[in-house]
């Protein structure tokens, strides 16, 4: 059943920066069709602070801040970019607010408890990302994961006032159209705790594979390999490309209509998934065992892997065998059938 979303004409929001880069914010002033500012005035959204957008900065945001910590003002969603920074030795001393004494962490966990919603974006927000990676000393966690692992600063267990589940929109940086449809659609009461999968994900999105409708799937089905970035070839078997093992519709619904990780000719590095800045290996390559890709799709037998293989490229056209070590198409399509223009 669709959430009553708040009896109130327009909702409010507040979005928060922690321990991140700012680019989830950057990537999102880009959206297009709609942009920014016309989905937030659609979805009847008022954002009371926000890093960028938002007018109120200084003594005034502290007040606002407080006030909503207090109840005094409502407050219906909460965005947090950038991962929680519970350092050192889990004072949260690494991040505070500006102009008070008051740990970062503190103010997010607050708020969090008087949301009717409660979205993390990006994926630093959502399992600690690149900033939690490696020894991680700042203490960096997401807020309700830290990588795969529930917990983070809010607890597995937590719910904001609505009853829904923390909403993970991850990405590094997040997908524009991402943010705008959760919003849109926690705005006309269409959002559940259905519409998420098992990491928290919006499903719309995360149900895909980085794999469906990637340029480069011709050249997969035959494995016809790039040997080097910047040559045209399917990037999973020698560059480290991870796509059909990655959650999002990134080659369905490219950033502005146009632009992927894969169309520009980097491999996918997985930043979706809740693992992102923990690979054991260069992320431009590929690690294999008796020459077998580990990293190999979802729900394939490594089994019907390597017959598939082996089949497909005993029949890769000369086409695409040239093509995929080459930087520009060097043989083009033929004008009819078994015909190829060289």
């Amino acid at each position: 059943m669709p959430l009553d979303v708040s009896p109130r004409d327009r909702l409010s929001l507040v979005w928060l920066q922690s321990g991140g880069c700012g680019g989830c914010t950057l990537s999102l002033l880009g959206a297009e069709a709609p942009d920014l500012f016309s989905a937030l005035d659609f979805a009847r959204i008022d954002v009371l602070a926000h890093p960028s957008i938002g007018e109120i900065s200084g003594a005034p945001f502290n007040e606002l801040i407080s006030g909503l910590c207090s109840g005094e003002r409502p407050l219906d969603i909460l965005c947090l970019e950038g991962s929680v920074m519970r350092g050192p030795q889990g004072t949260g001393r690494f991040h505070m607010q500006a102009g008070t004494g008051t740990p970062m962490m503190q103010v997010v966990a607050d708020l969090a408890r008087r949301a009717r919603y409660v979205l993390a974006i990006g994926t630093c927000a959502a399992y600690g990302g690149v900033t939690a990676a490696g020894g991680n000393v700042t203490e960096a966690c997401g807020l309700v994961f830290e990588g795969q692992e529930k917990g983070g600063l809010l607890g597995a267990s937590f719910r904001p006032a609505s009853g829904m589940p923390v909403i993970n929109i991850s990405g590094c940086p997040v997908h524009p159209g991402w943010v705008i449809d959760t919003l849109v659609q926690i705005s006309l009461g269409r959002f559940d705790a259905a519409s998420l999968d098992a990491f928290g994900r919006p499903r719309f999105y995360a149900s895909h594979l980085v794999h469906h409708g990637c340029a480069r799937n011709e050249f997969y089905e035959y494995k016809a390999s790039a040997q080097q970035i910047g040559q045209l070839g399917c990037m999973m078997e020698h560059l480290g490309c991870i796509g059909t093992q990655v959650h999002g519709d990134c080659n369905i619904r490219r950033w502005n209509g146009e632009g992927s990780c894969i169309k520009g000719g980097y491999p996918c590095v997985g930043c979706t998934e809740p693992a992102f800045g923990e690979r054991d290996h260069p992320y431009l390559e590929t690690p294999k065992r008796a020459g077998i890709p580990v990293g190999l799709p979802t729900d394939m037998p490594k089994a019907w892997f390597v017959a598939l293989a082996s089949l497909a490229k005993a029949a890769t056209p000369e086409r695409l065998r040239r093509n995929a070590v080459a930087e520009n198409i060097a043989v083009h399509p033929g004008a009819g059938p078994g015909k190829h223009s060289k």
